[in-house]
């Protein structure tokens, strides 16, 4: 090439933020989910016991403190625990929507289940949430990592 000839533009340089985030190993995403499924939980707990209180009825309830639950993981989770999965945009988000619908079903149902198996006890509501939660939380960890944040 000669000082009169023009130059070849260079491809655009690609930097961290062109380039999704690597994909964290199985233990490091597993300790990022059970962290951020914490606060959700805490999230989900609260709403579900303030709509309790507030008289309304138990399905409901915990339909409307599972929603807002789980859209705080989906939110955190995708930002800090699925990094390397950044594309997919509406068949993602619809993989999403199906997943939690059913883990919504499992999660209300499954409640349900053992409050009316459970003798009346001081802390079934709080025994039932919890099985109703980790039920839900397996499935949406192994769907979310083998599913719908896939690489």
């Amino acid at each position: 090439m000669t000082a009169t000839e023009p130059t070849r533009a260079e491809p655009p340089a690609t930097g961290p933020a062109d380039t999704p985030a690597p994909r964290l190993g199985l233990v490091r995403q597993l300790g990022s989910f059970v962290a951020i499924g914490v606060l959700s939980a805490i999230v989900d707990f609260g709403v579900y016991h303030l709509l309790l209180n507030a008289g309304l009825w138990v399905p409901f309830a915990k339909g409307i403190s599972f929603i807002l639950g789980t859209t705080t993981a989906y939110l955190l989770n995708k930002r800090f625990t699925f990094t390397g999965a950044n594309t997919g945009g509406r068949a993602r988000f619809a993989g999403f929507v199906a997943l939690y619908g059913t883990t919504l079903a499992v999660n209300v149902a499954v409640n349900s289940l053992v409050l009316h198996v459970l003798p009346p006890m001081e802390w079934d509501v709080t025994l039932a949430w919890v099985i109703a939660q980790g039920t839900a939380t397996a499935i949406n960890f192994v769907m979310l990592r083998w599913v719908i944040f896939k690489d």
